[in-house]
């Protein structure tokens, strides 16, 4: 049976604060500021991680995925929590489902709406948050680097030189 986080009483905002402490570091490294964590049903951190696009150069490292990666293999993935400050793209969410986490907490979901639906459907159960440091920080961010932001999401970008703009 997968459990949700009411399940857990665990408040979703204090699981939030790590991964918004990631994104924040993201920002920081010069990277794009969406941060994860991966937690275990008693509040237990396995992992925590940020998109690292730009700072690995490579397209694949998500803040969920580096968070899934750092958490290393679990045995069952049904009573974890993914917190993310930002709804996960359709890359992301493929990878919950995937593995069967049974819950994420989404900061916020303003400035980007990925698979959350589509995961509600396949019965993981989803918290969104909507926390105005998230909302702030991926506006932003969004606002002073259109070009790295729309790559991010594989939106096709009209500039002729976004080389310009590397964070």
């Amino acid at each position: 049976m997968t459990s949700t986080i009411a399940d857990t009483g665990l408040d979703p905002r204090s699981l939030l604060d790590v991964a918004y402490g990631q994104a924040q570091t993201g920002l920081a490294e010069g990277g794009i500021p969406i941060g994860a964590a991966l937690f275990a049903a008693d509040g237990t951190l396995l992992g925590q991680g940020r998109n690292r696009r730009v700072q690995h150069d490579d397209p694949s490292v998500h803040g969920e995925t580096d968070a899934f990666r750092a958490a290393g293999r679990q045995r069952d993935y049904s009573s974890t929590i993914m917190v993310t400050t930002l709804a996960p793209c359709w890359y992301c969410s493929g990878l919950i489902r995937q593995f069967g986490i049974g819950s994420v907490v989404i900061g916020e979901m303003t400035n980007f709406s990925g698979g959350q639906d589509w995961l509600r459907e396949l019965g993981v159960q989803v918290t969104i948050v909507d926390d105005d440091r998230c909302i702030a920080m991926m506006s932003g961010f969004i606002e002073s680097h259109p070009h790295l932001w729309n790559e991010d999401i594989g939106v096709a970008d009209t500039v002729s030189d976004p080389a310009e703009e590397t964070a």
